[in-house]
């Protein structure tokens, strides 16, 4: 059924081009292109994406040649601060009043929801990078939103699988009280049903928690062999440290981060991360490719960057390859554009984006190293084994998506 859609559309976007006078085929409907990354640039996802995502952004538009079909590319930001209505305000303000062509970043899944559903009443494309809800593609799918690093059916296929035939067959949740939380928890909970084991319990805790004890408490008196943390950022820094100063590891239970960053991990020194193990979708020094783009990150920025930094420069990128060969900025056409590419460049290799809105890509379980294994201050992370993308994410035949069904 999607490769006929993918026909069909294309068919449609090439009479439509045809139709049109060249001088309409290549042009920016208001003279130039903007992008909007909106990101948490002062809170607990802050050194996940945040500050970083700009500078991201601006390195791809650079990359390109600063212009797209003559035109010069601006990007403008904005901190979300983690709530879904300044997040929905600012893309409406945004869009309405200054013209912007395409949003990204979006590391909270409540605020991506919120942005997305606006931007589709609108018309207009993101490219989600940092929120992880599997909603984003699922039942609040849009024809306008992309969900492209990674997402939380993703993130447990590789790791909770790895735990559960490595013996930790039961598991507790820490779980960050809001959509992308749920959704991780749930997501790798069935994962480890699926495989034999149970879930025995679950605590829910608000974003940006500074004291876990109550809740490792629980999770240790559980008995549980894994304690699933569902959280990110400086939550999981946060409740990880905790972990180690009431010597839970020590004592025999292990812990799982479902959404680990490099930036979790150089925060919490090899001391106390080694040995964990995690999903990512981006090794900054995996091949000469990604290590050549990631020195140029760390110039600017001051660290190496997560998969998420590596996904904004990918999908700035891409969308204006989409925009340049169709020559418009018209989001039907560029959105039926980028569906019929495959993505290649230095974060994804023969990547695809689904009609359910999907960025198809490989992932990878990775092993944080012992501080002797380590050669450099961001030298981190060993590849354990590739996830296949149709491994990875939920296939298109299994979605509760409208439009693919």
């Amino acid at each position: 059924m999607f490769k006929h859609w993918k026909q069909g559309l294309a068919t449609a976007v090439a009479a439509a081009t045809l139709a049109m006078p060249l001088s309409a085929a290549a042009e920016l409907t208001d003279g130039k292109l903007k992008i909007g990354v909106l990101s948490d640039m002062s809170g607990v996802y802050k050194a996940l994406e945040g500050p970083g995502a700009v500078i991201a952004a601006k390195m791809a538009i650079e990359d390109f040649g600063g212009s797209v079909l003559g035109q010069p590319v601006e990007v403008i930001s904005a901190d979300h601060q983690n709530k879904p209505d300044i997040g929905a305000s600012t893309a409406r303000e945004w869009i309405d009043a200054k013209d912007v062509d395409m949003i990204t970043a979006l590391d909270n899944s409540s605020v991506a929801l919120s942005v997305q559903g606006l931007a589709n009443d609108k018309k207009i494309i993101t490219m989600n990078t940092g929120a992880g809800t599997t909603a984003l593609t699922e039942d609040q799918c849009t024809p306008y939103g992309i969900h492209y690093v990674y997402d939380t059916h993703a993130l447990p296929v590789g790791t909770a699988t790895a735990m559960v035939k490595n013996g930790g067959k039961s598991w507790f949740f820490i779980t960050a009280d809001y959509a992308f939380g749920h959704s991780l928890r749930d997501n790798t909970g069935a994962v480890v049903e699926s495989l034999g084991g149970e879930v025995v319990g679950n605590v829910n805790a608000p974003l940006s928690t500074n004291d876990f004890s109550s809740y490792l408490l629980q999770a240790q008196s559980s008995g549980a062999d894994v304690i699933g943390l569902a959280n990110a950022g400086q939550d999981t820094v946060n409740a990880i440290k905790q972990a180690n100063q009431f010597r839970i590891v020590q004592s025999g239970q292990k812990l799982a981060g479902m959404l680990v960053f490099i930036t979790d991990v150089h925060s919490m020194g090899l001391d106390i991360a080694q040995g964990l193990q995690f999903t990512t979708a981006f090794v900054w020094n995996q091949n000469d490719e990604t290590r050549a783009w990631s020195e140029r990150f760390h110039e600017r920025h001051g660290a190496m960057p997560t998969m998420v930094h590596a996904g904004v420069y990918s999908a700035v990128t891409n969308y204006l390859k989409a925009v340049q060969e169709t020559g418009t900025d018209d989001s039907d056409t560029v959105r039926a554009k980028l569906g019929e590419m495959t993505l290649n460049d230095m974060f994804v290799k023969n990547g695809s984006i689904l009609a359910n809105g999907t960025m198809l890509h490989d992932m990878y379980l990775v092993e944080v190293k012992k501080p002797e294994e380590s050669e450099s201050e961001w030298d981190l992370l060993r590849v354990v084994s590739k996830i296949p993308a149709d491994q990875a994410f939920i296939p298109l035949s299994e979605s509760k998506c409208s439009l693919v069904n």
